[in-house]
């Protein structure tokens, strides 16, 4: 099965400490990088990661709060340095993209490689990337400025060629993907032998749900049905609930709920408020509604 894991950079909340950073990820998916968020510190934290810069073809910004984009123009002079030449592509709220303009005009004048920019639209549930085995789709969240999540989905495989039936049936290697696709094969003998002894089935299509600052939605489960990992921000705990609803954030308790609903596979905590010295009081409270929740931290690295 080609890699699908989540590289976590970042997983505090807007107060900067010496414990977390700012919210940045990266999504690994069948050998492409992608880029969620990118707080302050991102360029620092993916050196350590040892995940290699020139491949990051995307950035997926949530929203216009600076713990999660003060990093980015950092970074894109950083690429600059290294001489990148691929182009990268942005998406994000529409109002970055002035903001992101006059920054790169002012300190990156000379990059050699082009920074396309892709607005989003917060309100909708889109797909805003494909390539051949992957899309990309935003998730309207609400909070206090325009904020989308994004959700990474597989595209189905073919199936699995049996390569010890194949070999016994001297099968070549020019007809696996007619097989792969469901086609049966005839012997010179005239023999016929069905697809269902020459296949294995495909690997089930994966999914991941990043649902950053936002506050609890009832209905936000109907939009991640079946998910295999959901990371949905849980900046308090429930005795910070009246903080929570202040800022349009969320409880533990609160991402939890999402998690039972959807009936994903596994729930991903973090965006931490720095009044918490340890999280596990937010893991204990998630897990009372969904056991299979997990902590995220610097350097983690979660298969989806």
């Amino acid at each position: 099965m080609e890699p699908f894991r989540v590289h976590i950079l970042g997983c505090g909340s807007a107060l900067p400490t010496l414990k977390h950073f700012p919210s940045a990820q990266v999504v690994e998916v069948r050998g492409k990088l992608f880029l969620l968020d990118c707080g302050e510190g991102t360029q620092i934290q993916l050196r350590r990661s040892r995940l290699r810069f020139t491949k990051i073809s995307a950035v997926f910004v949530t929203h216009l709060h600076g713990d999660h984009c003060f990093g980015l123009i950092g970074m894109l002079s950083t690429f600059g340095l290294l001489g990148r030449t691929a182009k990268l592509t942005v998406y994000a709220p529409a109002e970055l993209a002035d903001i992101l303009q006059r920054q790169i005009a002012f300190f990156c004048r000379d990059l050699d490689y082009e920074v396309e920019f892709i607005a989003v639209d917060t309100t909708k549930q889109q797909v805003v990337y494909e390539d051949r085995s992957l899309t990309v789709e935003s998730i309207p969240l609400e909070h206090r400025v325009h904020c989308c999540g994004y959700l990474f989905r597989e595209k189905p495989s073919m199936a699995h060629i049996r390569r010890d039936v194949a070999d016994f049936y001297e099968i070549p290697i020019s007809q696996f993907n007619n097989i792969k696709a469901g086609a049966d094969w005839t012997t010179p003998d005239g023999e016929l032998v069905p697809n269902s002894r020459l296949t294995e089935p495909a690997d089930a299509p994966r999914s991941y749900a990043y649902c950053s600052d936002t506050r609890y939605m009832p209905t936000l489960h109907e939009r991640l049905k079946g998910v295999s990992t959901l990371y949905h921000e849980s900046t308090y705990g429930e005795d910070n609930l009246p903080m929570a609803e202040k800022y349009f954030h969320s409880t533990a308790r609160q991402a939890a709920l999402v998690a039972r609903e959807a009936g994903v596979g596994q729930l991903l905590l973090g965006h931490y408020s720095s009044r918490y010295e340890r999280e596990e009081v937010l893991l204990n409270e998630a897990k009372e509604v969904f056991e299979n929740t997990r902590l995220t931290n610097e350097m983690d690295v979660f298969d989806v």
